[in-house]
């Protein structure tokens, strides 16, 4: 059985969040293990830190301020943050970025969390997982200045078309693959690009609970993503590359290890 690590699980504050123990057990069982668990919020990071020490190597988070969320940033938000950062069970700093999509914080407060985000991560050697929505051209700028410091960053569910795919891998970016590849209306460009992201640029991830794959047969009946279907994800994005489920999973998942500096065994 292949192993996989699923990097961006929304385990907290959303539907999954009832059903934690059985989401990590059901998810272990088809390889899927560890989990990365999303902290949108400073407060949210911090109970994704204490949700993670009650699973050992199964879980790991990451300690940031969604750009929806940009808004709550404040002159005692970096401080917090470092302070979190601090916990072993953190591997990366966000989700971090803009999104001028939905706009739920404004644009100027979006920017300045994020580049204050940025720096505390190259100040503190810690890779940074990433969010862009309708918002590339400045986030590519804002990022572009920090990343020469940063030891990795991932933009998680990248959609961008080929110009916005040369414009992260210039900037040695890695990109986290959701389902939206499965998805005949809004994923056809995407599936397209996939074949040319290179091999040790590649991540695979739910984004669960959203997302689902749209070609899942039989769709489950909740509708709801699950950290379990990882491998659906892969065996599509495979077959988009011409490469072996196997060769595909193996790939992801040693990209996964080395990205967030864990090792195989201890994850």
């Amino acid at each position: 059985m292949s192993s996989y690590l699923d990097v961006a699980v929304n385990l907290l504050g959303s539907s999954l969040e009832p059903d934690l123990v059985s989401v990590i057990a059901d998810a272990e069982a088809v390889g899927v293990s560890p989990l990365l668990v999303i902290g949108s919020t400073l407060d949210e990071s911090e109970a994704a830190i204490q949700t993670c020490a009650l699973y050992p190597g199964k879980l790991y988070c990451t300690a940031g301020v969604h750009p929806h969320h940009a808004n709550q940033w404040n002159s005692q938000s970096e401080n917090r943050l470092r302070q979190l950062t601090q916990a072993p069970q953190v591997v990366a700093v966000g989700e971090a970025g803009l999104d001028y999509n939905r706009d739920f914080s404004p644009r100027a407060d979006q920017r300045r969390a994020f580049e204050a985000q940025l720096a505390l991560a190259a100040e503190l050697g810690k890779p940074v997982l990433l969010h862009q929505r309708d918002a590339h051209s400045d986030f590519i700028a804002i990022l572009s200045q920090y990343r020469s410091a940063l030891p990795g960053a991932l933009l998680h569910c990248f959609t961008g078309n080929r110009a916005e795919l040369q414009d992260c891998l210039a900037l040695d970016l890695h990109l986290g693959i959701t389902g939206w590849i499965c998805d005949e209306r809004r994923g056809q460009e995407l599936a397209e690009l996939v074949k040319d992201i290179p091999a040790n640029r590649l991540l695979l991830e739910t984004d669960s609970p959203y997302l689902l794959p749209r070609s899942m047969r039989p769709k489950p009946k909740s509708g709801k993503n699950l950290p379990k279907y990882l491998p659906y994800i892969a065996a599509e994005v495979a077959r988009l590359r011409d490469e072996s489920e196997t060769e595909l999973a193996a790939n992801c998942y040693r990209n996964s290890l080395a990205f967030f500096n864990l090792e195989a065994g201890h994850a």
